[in-house]
Parts: C-alpha cells; structure tokens; sequence
C-alpha cells in the first residue's frame, strides 16, 4: 500500500488514491478513509449524471428542432441520434430513478442551449426558433416521436 497520506494520494495518483479507498471501505478501516476527498467523490457521481442527462436532452432537442425547421434536410443519422440520445436518458434513469424528474427540471434551460446549437447547425437565426419549447417532454422522450 501506498505510504503516502489519502490526500496527498488523492492529488498525486487518483487512481491509486481509489483503490486504496476501496480496500479501507471494504475493511472497514476508518481512520483510513479520506472523508472530504471520499464525499466530493460521492457528490460528483449524481453530478455527472444529471450533467449527462443534461446534455442527451439538449442534443436531442437539438435534433428535434433541426427535424422541424428543415424537415427536407433530415437524415438517417438524425434519427440515429435521436434513438440514442432517448436511450441514454432512460438508462440513467433506469440507473438512478430518483433522477427520473429531472429532464422535467432542466427543460427550459436544456431547451435555451438547444436553441443556439441548432441555430449554429442549421444556420437559421436563434430568432427563427420559437421562445418557448414547442415540444411536450412526453414527445421529447417518445421513441417514435418526429416533428
């Protein structure tokens, strides 16, 4: 095992600093356990996934937009990405149910990004998009749903 402290491990060799958490949880070690370190951790796990679920649905609306502003520009790959994008969403979901609300929370926001990414892929002005999201969440999510 490493000599050096949790902390200094944490900075120098994260991965290291990981297993040799593992072990000290496993073995029920407290005084080996580098709390602060430990708790960011934990925290940034629910961070990455509401991040994640974030970013599914804003390319996902961002196809969505792209489907209904240039319909005679759409592809396979469109649909491609729209089926994994939704797939994604419900798998972490899936994962972490109590996740399940928050596409429903972040919408508005999700939806603002989306905007520009589409107007930047598209080429349209932000203003040729409407205010507020012309689509219900039960569309965005619905597998079979295409503007």
């Amino acid at each position: 095992m490493d000599a050096r402290p949790a902390g200094n491990l944490y900075e120098a060799d994260f991965y290291a600093w990981g297993r040799r958490q593992a072990r000290a949880i496993a073995a029920r070690e407290h005084r080996a356990f580098d709390i602060e370190n430990l708790i960011d951790e934990v925290e940034s796990v629910g961070r990455s996934q509401r991040a994640a679920i974030e970013s599914h649905l804003r390319v996902l609306v961002i196809h969505l937009l792209k489907f209904r502003y240039q319909p005679e520009r759409a592809t396979a790959s469109w649909r491609v990405t729209l089926r994994a994008q939704r797939r994604e969403i419900e798998r972490l979901v899936a994962r972490s149910p109590s996740l399940r609300g928050y596409p429903a929370e972040i919408l508005g926001e999700a939806y603002r990004d989306a905007v520009r990414g589409a107007a930047r892929e598209t080429g349209l002005p932000e203003d040729r998009f409407p205010a507020s999201i012309p689509f219900t969440l039960d569309q965005i999510l619905d597998p079979g749903f295409e503007p």
